[in-house]
């Protein structure tokens, strides 16, 4: 069900120490480090990522959180987002392959009733063209 999980920290280099450190001794490393923030995890698959709430817009004691639902197929990612517009969720990002994760990764992106960031995702998509 959940693909994975984001939070955003408010004291980014410390959060930063802590994380590698916790998530070290259970045997998880950093898989992706984008800057502003980082995927921890196993075989290169980030399960758990933590952003800096400075950089993006996620700020006050309401911070957003992410998560990821895993979806069966790119159709079901599309009636996702579908359904989730037609119930009123804002539109992060319409369902589109996004290869600078992975190749394959194909997923949309919503905002929820309170203003979490929601998505859908599949990882088996063919590449277009």
């Amino acid at each position: 069900m959940i693909d994975h999980l984001g939070i955003n920290c408010a004291d980014w280099e410390n959060s930063k120490t802590f994380y590698d450190e916790v998530l070290g001794v259970l045997g998880y490393t950093r898989q992706m480090d984008y800057q502003v923030a980082i995927g921890y995890g196993r075989d290169g698959k980030p399960d758990f990522w933590i952003a800096d709430m400075s950089a993006g817009d996620a700020k006050g004691p309401n911070r957003e959180v992410h998560v990821a639902f895993q979806a069966a197929d790119e159709d079901a990612v599309k009636a996702f987002y579908d359904t989730a517009l037609r119930l009123g969720a804002e539109s992060l990002h319409a369902p589109r392959l996004w290869p600078e994760y992975h190749p394959g990764y194909y997923g949309a992106f919503v905002r929820d009733p309170d203003g979490n960031n929601v998505e859908a995702v599949f990882h088996g998509a063919k590449p277009q063209g």
